[in-house]
């Protein structure tokens, strides 16, 4: 070998591993992601009587949980039992929105206010920052209602950095209110205008239990401000079937004239360059028992470019 063609081959060889990185990454920003949203029902003793406690149903959730195979995970209506068997059940993961100023006065009992964690695989990504407000007038007082809620509700994000591409992106998890239509379009249009602070082409993921169907205006809001919904972005025909099923999983019958046409009250919402891959309801039970009163939802998705 010539000392030109010695030299030539040694400047390949260290630009090699460069171009490896390069195709890493741009492999990992077409590495698809999958966030699930999971209503897990509160910790209640009336549920006990059932066998629909939360004692009876724990590890049958993390199960439920875990076969997804998630990235991330945002969970609704989580009690202080529930934060702590998630972490110990879910150890691969970090966790954040349960820790904070305790959102009730009235601590004997549940007094109908809950938490809405989100959880993150500690390998695949890093914590940039986090926060979260409450959806009242007074967004920075715990525990405060606005708009005639039922209960006070709030929502917790995270801004996650993936480690092998370096992308940046938010997940946000809320619960709007359950009985107040006007409380759930004041409620969305907080969450809506806080997350347009951020430039248009910056990722964004909204999951949660909104307490309304596919045809509420409180979904519209979030489709006029330029949000999509997973479930009709999804590829191929939207998936029908609600979300909530009173423990009853496929016998469940709606009480109310046209609740079964309404679909489901549980959504992923996306903001910005993401493409979703594929959404579900998940409706795995055992032995007739379900993880919870809801059927949680999967969504895959991709950063794009």
């Amino acid at each position: 070998m010539n000392r030109r063609t010695f030299i030539r081959n040694l400047g390949l060889g260290a630009t090699l591993p460069w171009l490896g990185r390069a195709a890493l990454a741009a492999s990992a920003r077409a590495a698809a992601h999958t966030l699930l949203s999971c209503n897990i029902r509160v910790a209640l003793p009336e549920d006990e009587a059932t066998g629909n406690g939360w004692k009876a149903r724990r590890e049958l959730c993390l199960e439920v949980i875990r076969a997804q195979q998630p990235d991330l995970i945002c969970c609704q209506e989580v009690l202080r039992e529930q934060m702590d068997d998630l972490t110990r059940g879910l150890p691969e993961f970090a966790g954040f929105g349960f820790e904070g100023p305790e959102m009730d006065a009235r601590k004997e009992g549940y007094q109908g206010i809950a938490k809405n964690p989100i959880f993150y695989a500690r390998e695949r990504y890093e914590l940039v920052t986090a926060g979260g407000f409450w959806l009242s007038e007074t967004p920075h007082l715990p525990g405060s209602l606005s708009w005639e809620s039922a209960r006070a509700r709030h929502v917790n994000w995270v801004r996650l950095r993936e480690r092998a591409s370096g992308r940046s992106f938010r997940v946000l998890n809320t619960h709007l209110d359950h009985k107040s239509q006007p409380a759930r379009e004041a409620q969305m249009k907080m969450i809506l205008a806080e997350a347009a602070l951020y430039a248009p082409d910056f990722p964004q993921l909204l999951a949660g239990d909104l307490n309304a169907g596919a045809a509420n205006a409180v979904l519209q809001l979030a489709l006029d401000a330029g949000w999509s919904n997973t479930r009709t972005a999804a590829p191929g025909p939207p998936e029908e079937g609600n979300t909530t099923h009173e423990f009853l999983g496929p016998k469940y019958v709606p009480k109310t004239p046209g609740a079964r046409k309404r679909g489901p009250i549980d959504h992923i919402l996306t903001h910005g360059p993401v493409t979703t891959r594929a959404w579900k309801i998940i409706r795995d039970g055992r032995d007739g028992r379900y993880p919870s009163d809801h059927y949680f939802l999967a969504v895959k998705f991709t950063l794009d470019a």
